[in-house]
Protein backbone atom coordinates (compact mmCIF):
# COMPACT_ATOMS: atom_id res chain seq x y z
CA UNK A 1 0.00 0.00 0.00
CA UNK A 2 2.34 2.51 0.72
CA UNK A 3 4.43 1.31 -2.23
CA UNK A 4 1.04 2.63 -4.49
CA UNK A 5 1.09 5.53 -2.70
CA UNK A 6 4.39 6.53 -3.36
CA UNK A 7 4.16 6.14 -7.11
CA UNK A 8 0.69 7.62 -6.89
CA UNK A 9 2.65 10.65 -5.25
CA UNK A 10 5.67 10.23 -8.01
CA UNK A 11 2.97 9.86 -10.97
CA UNK A 12 1.26 13.52 -9.58
CA UNK A 13 4.52 15.46 -8.68
CA UNK A 14 5.70 14.17 -12.42
CA UNK A 15 2.42 15.65 -13.94
CA UNK A 16 2.74 18.96 -11.41
CA UNK A 17 6.20 19.21 -13.06
CA UNK A 18 5.33 18.72 -16.66
CA UNK A 19 2.11 21.03 -16.20
CA UNK A 20 4.24 24.15 -14.85
CA UNK A 21 7.13 23.69 -17.70
CA UNK A 22 4.63 23.47 -19.99
CA UNK A 23 2.58 26.45 -18.60
CA UNK A 24 6.40 28.48 -18.48
CA UNK A 25 6.52 27.43 -22.33
CA UNK A 26 3.51 28.62 -23.19
CA UNK A 27 4.21 31.91 -21.28
CA UNK A 28 7.58 31.81 -23.12
CA UNK A 29 6.19 31.51 -26.58
CA UNK A 30 3.72 34.39 -25.80
CA UNK A 31 5.65 37.13 -24.49
CA UNK A 32 7.83 35.88 -27.55
CA UNK A 33 5.27 36.72 -29.43
CA UNK A 34 4.40 39.99 -28.03
CA UNK A 35 7.78 40.75 -28.51
CA UNK A 36 7.92 40.20 -32.24
CA UNK A 37 5.15 41.85 -32.88
CA UNK A 38 6.38 44.85 -30.97
CA UNK A 39 9.85 44.16 -33.47
CA UNK A 40 8.01 43.70 -36.52
CA UNK A 41 5.99 46.98 -36.08
CA UNK A 42 8.77 49.23 -35.16
CA UNK A 43 11.15 47.71 -37.99
CA UNK A 44 8.17 48.32 -40.35
CA UNK A 45 7.79 52.00 -39.09
CA UNK A 46 11.01 53.30 -38.95
CA UNK A 47 11.40 51.78 -42.97
CA UNK A 48 9.04 52.82 -43.74
CA UNK A 49 10.16 56.96 -42.03
CA UNK A 50 13.43 56.52 -43.53
CA UNK A 51 12.00 55.50 -47.26
CA UNK A 52 9.47 58.72 -46.61
CA UNK A 53 12.81 61.10 -45.65
CA UNK A 54 14.78 60.00 -49.24
CA UNK A 55 10.99 61.14 -51.02
CA UNK A 56 10.53 64.17 -51.53
CA UNK A 57 7.16 63.57 -53.29
CA UNK A 58 4.47 63.63 -50.67
CA UNK A 59 2.16 60.92 -52.86
CA UNK A 60 5.05 58.65 -52.25
CA UNK A 61 5.08 59.15 -48.76
CA UNK A 62 1.23 58.62 -48.85
CA UNK A 63 1.77 55.13 -50.85
CA UNK A 64 4.78 54.19 -47.99
CA UNK A 65 1.79 54.46 -45.37
CA UNK A 66 -0.11 53.02 -46.54
CA UNK A 67 1.79 49.97 -47.68
CA UNK A 68 3.49 50.41 -44.40
CA UNK A 69 0.00 49.27 -42.44
CA UNK A 70 -0.68 46.71 -44.96
CA UNK A 71 2.29 45.27 -43.83
CA UNK A 72 1.80 45.42 -39.92
CA UNK A 73 -1.31 43.68 -40.34
CA UNK A 74 -0.16 40.82 -42.35
CA UNK A 75 3.03 40.55 -39.73
CA UNK A 76 0.42 40.60 -37.01
CA UNK A 77 -1.31 37.79 -38.32
CA UNK A 78 1.60 35.64 -38.99
CA UNK A 79 2.95 36.26 -35.92
CA UNK A 80 -0.41 35.59 -34.20
CA UNK A 81 -0.21 32.41 -36.19
CA UNK A 82 2.79 30.81 -35.72
CA UNK A 83 2.15 31.76 -31.43
CA UNK A 84 -1.18 29.63 -31.94
CA UNK A 85 0.24 26.61 -33.46
CA UNK A 86 2.94 26.14 -30.91
CA UNK A 87 0.58 26.83 -28.10
CA UNK A 88 -1.55 23.56 -29.19
CA UNK A 89 1.54 21.79 -29.78
CA UNK A 90 2.76 22.72 -26.09
CA UNK A 91 -0.33 21.22 -24.98
CA UNK A 92 0.05 18.14 -26.71
CA UNK A 93 -2.74 18.89 -29.49
CA UNK A 94 -1.83 17.86 -32.76
CA UNK A 95 -2.59 20.37 -35.34
CA UNK A 96 -2.39 18.18 -37.88
CA UNK A 97 -5.80 17.31 -37.56
CA UNK A 98 -6.53 20.87 -37.10
CA UNK A 99 -4.34 22.24 -40.40
CA UNK A 100 -6.36 19.77 -42.43
CA UNK A 101 -9.91 20.65 -41.25
CA UNK A 102 -8.58 24.38 -41.77
CA UNK A 103 -7.65 23.90 -45.22
CA UNK A 104 -11.21 21.94 -45.99
CA UNK A 105 -13.22 24.87 -44.42
CA UNK A 106 -10.51 27.41 -46.20
CA UNK A 107 -11.36 25.27 -49.46
CA UNK A 108 -15.34 25.70 -48.77
CA UNK A 109 -15.13 29.33 -47.42
CA UNK A 110 -13.21 30.04 -50.77
CA UNK A 111 -16.03 28.61 -52.71
CA UNK A 112 -18.36 30.47 -50.59
CA UNK A 113 -16.84 33.84 -50.00
CA UNK A 114 -15.26 34.33 -54.14
CA UNK A 115 -15.93 37.73 -53.55
CA UNK A 116 -14.15 38.60 -50.55
CA UNK A 117 -10.96 36.43 -51.62
CA UNK A 118 -11.33 38.51 -55.06
CA UNK A 119 -11.27 41.79 -52.96
CA UNK A 120 -8.54 40.60 -51.18
CA UNK A 121 -6.10 39.96 -54.12
CA UNK A 122 -7.66 42.90 -56.05
CA UNK A 123 -6.39 44.95 -53.16
CA UNK A 124 -3.32 43.47 -53.11
CA UNK A 125 -2.65 44.19 -56.91
CA UNK A 126 -3.50 47.69 -56.28
CA UNK A 127 -1.18 48.71 -53.77
CA UNK A 128 1.91 46.95 -55.19
CA UNK A 129 1.34 48.78 -58.86
CA UNK A 130 0.68 51.81 -56.58
CA UNK A 131 -3.02 52.58 -58.22
CA UNK A 132 -3.90 54.92 -55.85
CA UNK A 133 -2.71 56.28 -53.40
CA UNK A 134 -4.35 58.24 -50.27
CA UNK A 135 -5.35 61.49 -50.85
CA UNK A 136 -5.65 60.99 -54.61
CA UNK A 137 -9.33 62.26 -56.39
CA UNK A 138 -9.76 58.90 -58.60
CA UNK A 139 -12.82 57.16 -59.85
CA UNK A 140 -13.20 53.59 -59.41
CA UNK A 141 -16.22 50.78 -59.61
CA UNK A 142 -18.61 54.04 -60.64
CA UNK A 143 -17.93 56.39 -57.59
CA UNK A 144 -15.34 59.35 -57.58
CA UNK A 145 -13.91 60.97 -54.62
CA UNK A 146 -11.11 61.52 -52.06
CA UNK A 147 -9.64 58.36 -51.28
CA UNK A 148 -9.30 58.38 -47.49
CA UNK A 149 -8.37 55.12 -46.50
CA UNK A 150 -7.05 51.65 -48.95
CA UNK A 151 -7.28 48.42 -47.66
CA UNK A 152 -6.82 44.83 -48.72
CA UNK A 153 -11.25 44.81 -48.60
CA UNK A 154 -12.21 48.03 -49.99
CA UNK A 155 -11.24 51.54 -51.08
CA UNK A 156 -13.13 54.31 -49.26
CA UNK A 157 -13.82 57.55 -51.42
CA UNK A 158 -15.29 60.86 -49.68
CA UNK A 159 -17.40 62.76 -52.92
CA UNK A 160 -17.37 66.60 -53.33
CA UNK A 161 -20.74 66.49 -51.41
CA UNK A 162 -19.84 64.51 -48.27
CA UNK A 163 -20.62 61.36 -49.01
CA UNK A 164 -18.88 58.82 -48.11
CA UNK A 165 -18.43 55.32 -50.84
CA UNK A 166 -17.32 52.15 -49.78
CA UNK A 167 -15.93 50.37 -53.49
CA UNK A 168 -14.57 46.53 -52.53
CA UNK A 169 -11.88 46.34 -54.37
CA UNK A 170 -13.32 43.30 -56.23
CA UNK A 171 -15.39 45.46 -58.19
CA UNK A 172 -12.79 47.85 -59.44
CA UNK A 173 -11.72 46.77 -62.83
CA UNK A 174 -10.85 50.56 -64.08
CA UNK A 175 -9.22 53.19 -61.82
CA UNK A 176 -9.31 56.77 -62.89
CA UNK A 177 -6.55 58.61 -61.49
CA UNK A 178 -7.25 62.23 -61.29
CA UNK A 179 -3.88 63.47 -59.04
CA UNK A 180 -1.33 61.77 -60.05
CA UNK A 181 2.38 63.52 -60.45
CA UNK A 182 0.10 66.17 -62.11
CA UNK A 183 -2.98 67.17 -63.77
CA UNK A 184 -4.64 69.50 -66.19
CA UNK A 185 -7.44 72.07 -66.04
CA UNK A 186 -9.20 71.82 -69.07
CA UNK A 187 -11.17 74.62 -69.82
CA UNK A 188 -13.77 74.71 -72.75
CA UNK A 189 -14.54 78.58 -73.55
CA UNK A 190 -17.77 79.44 -76.02
CA UNK A 191 -17.99 82.83 -77.27
CA UNK A 192 -20.84 84.29 -80.09
CA UNK A 193 -20.22 83.67 -83.57
CA UNK A 194 -19.94 87.53 -84.19
CA UNK A 195 -16.76 87.21 -82.59
CA UNK A 196 -13.27 87.79 -83.36
CA UNK A 197 -11.51 84.67 -82.44
CA UNK A 198 -8.36 85.95 -82.53
CA UNK A 199 -8.90 88.90 -80.20
CA UNK A 200 -10.93 86.52 -78.13
CA UNK A 201 -7.09 83.93 -77.85
CA UNK A 202 -5.59 87.17 -77.07
CA UNK A 203 -7.97 87.73 -74.38
CA UNK A 204 -7.41 84.19 -73.02
CA UNK A 205 -3.88 84.58 -72.86
CA UNK A 206 -3.84 87.89 -71.44
CA UNK A 207 -6.09 86.34 -68.39
CA UNK A 208 -3.54 83.15 -68.01
CA UNK A 209 -0.69 84.98 -67.90
CA UNK A 210 -2.13 87.53 -64.98
CA UNK A 211 -3.22 84.51 -63.09
CA UNK A 212 -0.16 82.29 -63.15
CA UNK A 213 2.10 85.41 -62.25
CA UNK A 214 -0.64 86.13 -58.99
CA UNK A 215 1.87 85.08 -55.54
CA UNK A 216 -1.28 82.56 -55.05
CA UNK A 217 -0.99 80.45 -57.89
CA UNK A 218 2.17 81.05 -59.12
CA UNK A 219 3.62 77.48 -57.28
CA UNK A 220 0.38 76.03 -58.73
CA UNK A 221 0.19 76.48 -62.29
CA UNK A 222 3.45 74.82 -63.70
CA UNK A 223 3.11 76.12 -66.68
CA UNK A 224 1.94 78.65 -69.26
CA UNK A 225 -1.47 77.91 -70.93
CA UNK A 226 -1.59 75.73 -73.56
CA UNK A 227 -4.34 76.63 -75.80
CA UNK A 228 -5.26 74.11 -78.55
CA UNK A 229 -7.45 76.56 -80.60
CA UNK A 230 -11.19 76.11 -81.61
CA UNK A 231 -12.55 72.93 -80.75
CA UNK A 232 -16.15 72.94 -82.28
CA UNK A 233 -18.56 75.03 -83.53
CA UNK A 234 -21.33 74.53 -81.65
CA UNK A 235 -25.47 75.49 -81.90
CA UNK A 236 -25.28 79.03 -80.82
CA UNK A 237 -21.17 79.32 -80.05
CA UNK A 238 -17.44 78.61 -81.03
CA UNK A 239 -16.02 76.95 -78.37
CA UNK A 240 -12.33 77.17 -77.60
CA UNK A 241 -10.53 75.18 -76.12
CA UNK A 242 -7.21 75.35 -73.46
CA UNK A 243 -5.86 73.79 -70.83
CA UNK A 244 -3.46 74.86 -67.59
CA UNK A 245 -0.64 72.07 -66.18
CA UNK A 246 -0.72 72.53 -62.30
CA UNK A 247 0.06 70.77 -59.36
CA UNK A 248 -2.19 67.68 -58.10
CA UNK A 249 -5.81 68.29 -57.00
CA UNK A 250 -5.79 72.15 -58.17
CA UNK A 251 -7.17 71.63 -61.08
CA UNK A 252 -10.57 72.61 -60.06
CA UNK A 253 -9.46 75.51 -58.46
CA UNK A 254 -7.89 77.10 -60.96
CA UNK A 255 -10.58 76.50 -63.60
CA UNK A 256 -12.79 78.02 -61.31
CA UNK A 257 -10.87 81.49 -61.06
CA UNK A 258 -9.85 81.47 -64.64
CA UNK A 259 -13.92 81.73 -65.49
CA UNK A 260 -14.30 84.14 -62.94
CA UNK A 261 -11.36 86.03 -64.36
CA UNK A 262 -12.11 85.93 -68.01
CA UNK A 263 -15.71 86.79 -67.33
CA UNK A 264 -14.62 89.89 -65.95
CA UNK A 265 -12.62 90.38 -68.88
CA UNK A 266 -14.93 89.61 -71.31
CA UNK A 267 -17.88 91.93 -69.93
CA UNK A 268 -14.99 94.76 -69.53
CA UNK A 269 -14.38 94.30 -73.96
CA UNK A 270 -17.75 93.46 -74.80
CA UNK A 271 -17.02 90.25 -75.73
CA UNK A 272 -20.40 88.14 -75.95
CA UNK A 273 -20.58 84.93 -74.01
CA UNK A 274 -23.66 83.51 -75.51
CA UNK A 275 -26.73 82.08 -74.87
CA UNK A 276 -28.81 79.62 -77.08
CA UNK A 277 -30.20 80.58 -80.12
CA UNK A 278 -33.69 79.99 -81.56
CA UNK A 279 -34.08 80.45 -85.20
CA UNK A 280 -37.88 79.91 -86.24
CA UNK A 281 -38.66 79.05 -90.06
CA UNK A 282 -41.85 79.72 -91.26
CA UNK A 283 -41.43 77.72 -94.48
CA UNK A 284 -41.78 78.83 -98.41
CA UNK A 285 -43.75 78.58 -101.62
CA UNK A 286 -43.12 76.85 -104.68
CA UNK A 287 -42.68 80.08 -106.08
CA UNK A 288 -39.59 80.91 -104.01
CA UNK A 289 -41.54 83.23 -101.40
CA UNK A 290 -42.04 83.42 -98.34
CA UNK A 291 -45.24 83.92 -96.03
CA UNK A 292 -45.11 87.16 -93.35
CA UNK A 293 -44.51 86.01 -90.07
CA UNK A 294 -46.30 88.15 -87.36
CA UNK A 295 -44.96 88.48 -84.15
CA UNK A 296 -47.26 89.93 -81.63
CA UNK A 297 -45.27 91.05 -78.07
CA UNK A 298 -46.97 91.20 -75.11
CA UNK A 299 -45.82 93.10 -72.05
CA UNK A 300 -46.20 91.07 -68.64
Amino acid sequence: METLLASLGLDDASRLGAMTQSAIHIAIILVGAWLLKLLANKGIRSFRIYMAERKANPQEKQRLETLGRVFRYVANVLVTALAGMLVFTELGISIAPILATAGVLGLAVGFGAQSLVKDYFSGLFLLLEDQIRHGDVIEAGGKAGLVEEVTLRYVRLRSYDGNVHYVPNGQIDTVTNMTRDYSFAVVDVGVAYRENVDEVIAVIREVAGELRSDGSFRNIILEDVDIAGVDNWADSAVTIRLRFKVVPIEQWTVRREFLRRLKSAFDARGIEIPFPHLTVYAGQNKDGSAPPLRLISQAG
